[in-house]
């Protein structure tokens, strides 16, 4: 993203922003509410053309391609789509159809390596026994993990997060960061963006961090540069002490 500005209305979503995503990093964005952090990923999710600057995906312009075609080659999970997916799909469904872009299995047809795959990455997630469950009778996090499989299932060239804890019980959210910690370890996964209000979200193996306030960045880099009392701060408009354990991050007011 180079000069990008997205107006709403008379307000300024986002402005003036350079952001680059490299293929083997693993992003997080943190910010207030209001912030311009969804505005941010639908922009990465090709959902949103900027009001002015330039979005450049997976070696294509927005404005100069085929959105449709791109779209598949980013995963990408929200509440939105969460909302998006009828109570009663199956929950191998959910995964399976992500294969062509659509929510809601209807007339498509899927050969045995969609169905493997799809439990394949239940498994990974943890849920393989939700296969035949619907979508409606899971709990907040296991319609998480779900969408995250769905959001995989077409092996993506990046990968991009919003929220995922939000709503999460502390075990939730303790089981979801492992899982995405994982996630980030391996060489193999793709490019990740993951939104969050939290420091303590932040996954081990998450190596960059971009801050937001106002539609503005605050401060963008390498995780340990980043992620600091005054740059915090700075973002929440409180006076935040940050402390470690380990890998992970904590805040609180001063």
């Amino acid at each position: 993203m180079t000069g990008v500005g997205v107006r709403r209305t008379g307000n300024d979503l986002l402005a003036d922003l350079d952001w680059t995503v490299e293929l083997d990093e693993r992003w997080v964005v943190l910010g207030p509410n209001g912030a311009g952090k969804t505005t941010l990923l639908r922009l990465a999710a090709a959902e949103l053309h900027p009001t002015s600057g330039t979005v450049d995906l997976l070696g294509d312009r927005i404005g100069k391609v085929n959105i449709f075609e791109l779209r598949p080659r980013i995963g990408f999970t929200s509440a939105a789509i969460a909302q998006r997916v009828p109570g009663e799909e199956r929950v191998l469904d959910v995964v399976v159809s992500a294969g062509y872009a659509v929510v809601g299995r209807w007339r498509e047809e899927y050969d045995s390596l969609d169905t493997d795959r799809a439990r394949e990455l239940l498994t990974a997630l943890g849920i393989p026994h939700l296969a035949d469950r619907t979508f409606g009778t899971l709990s907040e996090g296991e319609r998480k993990r779900t969408l995250i499989a769905r959001s995989l299932m077409t092996d993506p060239e990046m990968l991009l997060l919003d929220e995922p804890a939000a709503g999460l019980d502390l075990g939730g959210r303790e089981d979801l960061v492992a899982r995405l910690s994982e996630l980030a370890l391996d060489p193999e996964a793709p490019a990740m963006v993951l939104v969050t209000h939290h420091v303590e979200e932040i996954p081990p193996g998450f190596t960059h961090a971009l801050l937001l306030r106002d539609g503005r960045a605050v401060a963008s880099g390498l995780v340990d540069d980043v992620v600091t009392s005054d740059n915090l701060s700075k973002t929440f408009d409180q006076d935040l002490l940050l402390e470690r354990s380990g890998d992970r991050f904590f805040a609180r007011r001063r």
